[in-house]
């Protein structure tokens, strides 16, 4: 967009900001940049252009312009605070740090620079700093929902879970799903009434693995007296949840919710998100709800499965997935390189190898790497219940972490998950090698430092010839 000759440098400055809010990128760009042109040594207008560049995903530009703005007005604790965030968040920490400190310098009581400090320290496994300075944020404003969300994530990951749920509490509550249920629905959200006689609906929240790891709490709200427990989910895993412990109903999230009873209009006592059920069955490191299997594979799927994976006598099957989602905010540490990063594996006598990548990466295991046989399922499987069929058949599950490990825990199915050392899972818990949620199923693999898979392929390599040898 051209600056026309009547505008001036003001009224271009008003039009980037107004083009910003109402999220038209390309326009608040443009703006910034005509009134740039006017006068360089407008350090709003490189701060300004810098957050715009920033959320158009143009960080190396954005960099640049926060520094300008940076060198005009050194004094600006909130560019600082801007600065450090893009720099965190292209894991720059060093960067960041300074960045972040030198905001607090001239702002000591920003609580926006505390809580990201308090996300950088925790990021470098400096709980106890990271706690001190979340604590500090609260402190000041006791509301700063992402100072509270960020010290439930530390205090997860330690396993001091009571007040680690409630501080998880914060996350946000208020999206599309809460808004439309809010309407469709007429009844309130379970804040821990008695469910006896009660009909409870378990609504969708985030991704496949959290629904797959927290629907086990359906068999608590049954146990604790409900009448009717339905699950709203993702609509492949609706076939799945069929198998679920303690679930009368499960309805995919695309359709209009049906009474449980009379398949009328909705007719639920109380809605509760899943992640709020630890908090709300007061869960602790010794009381987590971990009978396996919770979930179940279909028998008539279980054996139209059997063909495609079958193996000589004294094979090891051994299923592989190495990548997530990749819109997971933390994916490109979570998934690896490639298929090719597990190639290793491939030189392990005795072991049969089955893909169950879906999506992205899929098509690598049409062209293995060399020495790594590989049969590819993925395209093949339709839904979360084909692959719980698979996994039956398999002996093994080596996989990033993606919500195939948990199904796979689910199933009380073996399975190795791959962990990054940058932001792991909080329920993954720190320095262990199993985990409370599937004990005696799920062994971790964890990374030392910062985007080394080899070495953790390495482990997995060795730890599978030991159990390939054994078989």
């Amino acid at each position: 967009m051209n600056a026309t000759p009547a505008e001036t440098l003001e009224q271009l400055f008003a039009r980037g900001n107004h083009c910003l809010a109402a999220g038209d990128l390309a326009a608040a760009a443009a703006a910034y940049r005509a009134a740039l042109s006017m006068d360089p040594t407008q350090a709003a207008l490189h701060g300004n252009l810098a957050l715009t560049l920033d959320e158009a995903g143009d960080v190396q530009a954005a960099d640049h312009h926060y520094r300008q703005a940076l060198a005009l007005e050194p004094e600006q604790a909130q560019l600082w605070i801007n600065h450090g965030v893009l720099l965190l968040q292209g894991k720059r920490l060093c960067e960041a740090e300074a960045a972040l400190r030198q905001a607090l310098a001239l702002a000591p009581d920003d609580t926006s620079a505390l809580s990201n400090l308090g996300v950088l320290l925790a990021q470098q496994y400096r709980d106890e700093e990271a706690e001190t300075t979340l604590r500090m944020a609260l402190h000041l404003q006791p509301t700063h929902r992402n100072a509270a969300y960020n010290l439930g994530y530390l205090l997860l990951r330690q396993g001091r879970l009571e007040e680690g749920w409630l501080r998880l509490e914060q996350r946000d509550r208020h999206g599309a799903l809460a808004e439309r249920l809010a309407k469709q629905l007429p009844c309130p959200r379970w804040q821990g009434e008695p469910l006896e006689g009660r009909s409870l609906l378990i609504a969708l929240e985030a991704g496949h693995g959290d629904m797959v790891h927290f629907c086990r709490y359906a068999a608590l709200a049954k146990a604790a007296g409900a009448r009717r427990v339905t699950v709203l989910c993702h609509p492949a895993l609706v076939n799945l949840f069929a198998t679920l412990d303690g679930c009368d109903q499960a309805l995919p999230f695309d359709q209009e919710l049906p009474d449980g009873d009379t398949g009328q209009a909705a007719d639920f006592d109380y809605w509760v998100p899943p992640l709020s059920l630890p908090y709300l069955f007061k869960t602790r490191l010794d009381s987590i709800p971990a009978p396996l299997p919770y979930l179940h594979a279909d028998p008539e799927r279980v054996a139209r499965w059997a063909p495609r994976l079958a193996a000589p006598p004294g094979t090891l099957k051994v299923g592989l997935v190495w990548k997530g989602n990749p819109n997971f905010e933390n994916d490109a540490e979570r998934s690896l390189p490639g298929l090719a990063t597990l190639a290793p594996l491939g030189q392990t006598p005795g072991v049969a190898f089955f893909s169950l990548q879906k999506g992205e990466g899929e098509d690598e295991a049409q062209n293995p790497p060399a020495g790594l046989a590989l049969t590819p399922l993925g395209g093949e499987l339709k839904d979360f219940a084909d692959t719980a069929a698979v996994i039956t058949h398999l002996d093994l599950v080596i996989t990033v972490d993606t919500a195939v490990a948990h199904l796979a825990g689910a199933l009380n199915q073996p399975c190795w998950v791959l962990l990054p050392w940058h932001l792991p899972d909080w329920r993954w818990l720190l320095d262990r090698d199993d985990s409370p949620w599937y004990p005696g199923v799920v062994r971790l693999f964890r990374q030392t430092s910062m985007g080394d898979w080899p070495s953790v392929v390495a482990r997995v390599a060795r730890a599978l010839r030991d159990k390939a040898s054994r078989v």
